[in-house]
């Protein structure tokens, strides 16, 4: 592989409870119910799942509100297991994140996390069409100046899963906020990052999994 194109939440970093809480407080506030939005919202932008509960004229601003939520709601945002080691590990030119977050709220919890911003970070608004559209996921490649055929997308919800494949990269899900079965779309499923071994070698990058 040339690169490792990596999702953010529920990948790298576990906001799983923050974004629970902020969708309900949001919900509440317009009669909204929460379990048909949490059943459809997780891998995609914001903006789209909005869409599909608002009006064209409401949406602009209860997308705002939002995020306002959510910048408001980090403190137990954390990383998810072996993903500071084997970032640190990878040379900057080599991986890059692509996700359904704006700029300023992901930036903020791979900070609360304690992992680094990736120089290559492409989010919601850098894109016409979210996941599990491909687009975010060939800009990516793109400039990181690799094919995405040679590329590894890591991914934990089935619209980013989607989105990988139709990149034409290998697609890796981990099992962090879905079930495995839910995730038939990767190549391979694993549990989380621990269950992986990735070697830098001046041909690329070497990916394992344990078992």
């Amino acid at each position: 592989m040339d690169a490792i194109l990596f999702d953010i939440d529920g990948t790298l970093v576990d906001s799983t409870a923050a974004v629970g809480r902020t969708w309900r407080a949001w919900c509440a506030a317009r009669g909204i119910d929460a379990v048909e939005v949490l059943r459809v919202c997780h891998g995609r932008r914001s903006e789209d799942t909005v869409a599909e509960f608002l009006p064209s004229d409401q949406r602009a601003a209860a997308v705002a509100e939002l995020e306002r939520l959510e910048m408001a709601d980090l403190d137990d945002v954390i990383a998810l297991p072996a993903t500071r080691d084997l970032l640190s590990r990878l040379p900057s030119d080599r991986w890059a994140a692509v996700t359904s977050g704006s700029q300023l709220l992901m930036r903020a919890r791979l900070a609360a996390a304690g992992l680094p911003v990736p120089d290559v970070l492409v989010a919601a608004e850098d894109v016409r069409l979210g996941k599990p559209d491909p687009q975010g996921y060939l800009n990516a490649a793109r400039q990181l100046g690799v094919n995405p055929r040679r590329c590894l997308v890591v991914e934990d919800a089935p619209a980013g899963l989607e989105a990988g494949r139709a990149a034409g990269a290998h697609v890796l899900g981990v099992a962090t906020s879905h079930p495995a079965h839910d995730l038939s779309a990767a190549h391979v499923v694993v549990p989380d990052l621990a269950a992986c071994i990735v070697e830098v070698t001046v041909e690329g990058l070497v990916i394992s999994t344990a078992g």
